[in-house]
């Protein structure tokens, strides 16, 4: 039982090391966003989902040891937390502490992250937004008002006034 507690706590450290990882990666990413530099938030996104990758796999990790810490203290493996974990290691405070020091230290880095995840949504949603301003800008300089020109049949024809924006005489 000694070598899984060893085992979890190293995962978890690693855990916490890869979301350290992305909290620096996301305010790079703040700062990508601001400056609006596209090559720089591609290589972030790589950056991210290679963190991403090697999180899954410690997660998984993390299950099968918690797993197999259940079924040598004879409980349901697929109902095992870390909180649970804490739970049961009343008789060992030593390990106890440790590990509910390390639960806190992954919560404090997981609500960090939240954090900076939805600053960052924040500010997409306003480059998109920003975006999207400047193209109907655009589109809106680029297209005339229709004449109030009405056929034979006093259908409007849909004409275009000239795009030179004035038709006054100099």
């Amino acid at each position: 039982m000694a070598s899984l507690m060893e085992e979890l706590l190293d995962v978890l450290g690693e855990e916490e090391k890869q979301y350290e990882e992305l909290i620096e990666l996301a305010d790079v990413k703040k700062d990508a966003v601001i400056k609006a530099d596209i090559e720089e938030l591609g290589r972030i996104t790589v950056r991210e989902q290679d963190a991403a990758s090697v999180l899954l796999n410690l997660t998984n990790k993390r299950t099968r040891v918690l797993g197999d810490m259940a079924t040598v203290l004879g409980k349901d493996p697929s109902e095992m937390t870390i909180a649970k974990m804490i739970g049961y290691l009343e008789k060992q405070p030593e390990e106890q502490s440790r590990l509910r020091e390390k639960q806190e230290r992954l919560l404090e880095v997981g609500t960090k992250m939240r954090t900076l995840n939805q600053q960052n949504e924040a500010l997409l949603k306003q480059a998109l937004e920003m975006v999207e301003f400047d193209l109907t800008l655009l589109r809106s300089m680029k297209q005339a008002p229709e004449t109030a020109n009405y056929n034979k049949n006093a259908y409007n024809t849909g004409q275009l006034l000239g795009s030179s924006g004035f038709d006054a005489k100099q």
